[in-house]
């Protein structure tokens, strides 16, 4: 059983909506590093991929763009992510609230999972039109022929093509993503600190270390879930107009035939440099 605390749903907004703005923060190059190798097409024969790996994309990015071309499509998150992540907060402490019968009641681990994959529904609404534009922004080469000169063209070109629905593509996609992953974060986390936690002990006792440590391999846990989704979504998302007619079930086939299984974890190793320290920070 996992020990819970009592923490007021306002307080968990506030907390993960500076939890939000950290993670951008810590984050963003290497995802734009991850977007990209999700979304490279695939070589043709007798020529190789325009990036070899994360560091060979980190070199690239770098060398034609400079250290911004790292940053690109950073206003999206910074201005979604932050109530996304203040949205988690309150859908996972309203998930453990649906499940208590008394405030002090502990839950099992599969009752946080499960109020962890409600954070996910919660999220979504925000973090999948963010993520478009985001992923959009990202996998922009430098040069004078951009396509989008910012998140808000960006959102006004998206809407003049397709109103709100093109706006939203990607949502299903986002939801496979983010519900699973995010039941794993909350179980994994709340895990983590009673694993850390000294027989007699409480966990709201433990240094900040343990519970930055708690939360950084949460994060991985998160992402061993969410990478798989993730690539869908990030080349469903990038896809011209009609490409996909079928939908995530297209993306998954094309995927497949590129390079099996191994295609649906592009960008692994960039992920996993940037689940931990992104995720690690102290959470309530």
């Amino acid at each position: 059983m996992a020990e819970q605390a009592t923490i007021s749903p306002l307080k968990n907004f506030f907390a993960g909506g500076f939890g939000g703005v950290c993670l951008v923060l810590a984050g963003h190059p290497l995802d734009t590093i991850k977007v990209r190798l999700q979304t490279q097409p695939l070589a043709l024969p007798g020529q190789v991929p325009e990036y070899a790996g994360t560091f060979d994309c980190l070199k690239k990015t770098v060398t034609h763009e400079g250290v911004k071309g790292l940053y690109k499509g950073m206003a999206a998150p910074v201005l979604g992510v932050t109530p996304m992540f203040a949205v988690c907060f309150f859908g996972y402490g309203l998930g453990k609230k649906l499940q208590q019968r008394h405030p002090n009641d502990s839950l099992t681990y599969g009752q946080i999972f499960k109020a962890g994959m409600l954070s996910g529904i919660f999220t979504s609404a925000i973090m999948a039109p963010g993520e478009r534009v985001k992923c959009l922004l990202q996998i922009q080469a430098g040069g004078n022929k951009k396509r989008f000169a910012g998140p808000l063209d960006c959102i006004r070109q998206l809407y003049k093509e397709g109103g709100l629905r093109s706006i939203y593509k990607g949502t299903a996609l986002t939801l496979m993503r983010d519900v699973p992953a995010s039941g794993m974060y909350f179980m994994s986390y709340e895990g983590l600190k009673n694993l850390l936690t000294p027989e007699g002990s409480s966990a709201s006792d433990l240094s900040v270390l343990r519970v930055l440590f708690a939360g950084g391999m949460a994060g991985i846990f998160n992402w061993a879930v969410a990478i798989p989704p993730d690539v869908l979504k990030s080349r469903f998302q990038t896809a011209p107009e009609g490409k996909y007619p079928g939908g995530f079930r297209d993306v998954l086939r094309e995927v497949l035939r590129e390079d099996g299984l191994f295609s649906l974890y592009k960008g692994f190793n960039a992920v996993m440099l940037r689940a931990f320290p992104a995720n690690a920070q102290e959470e309530e």
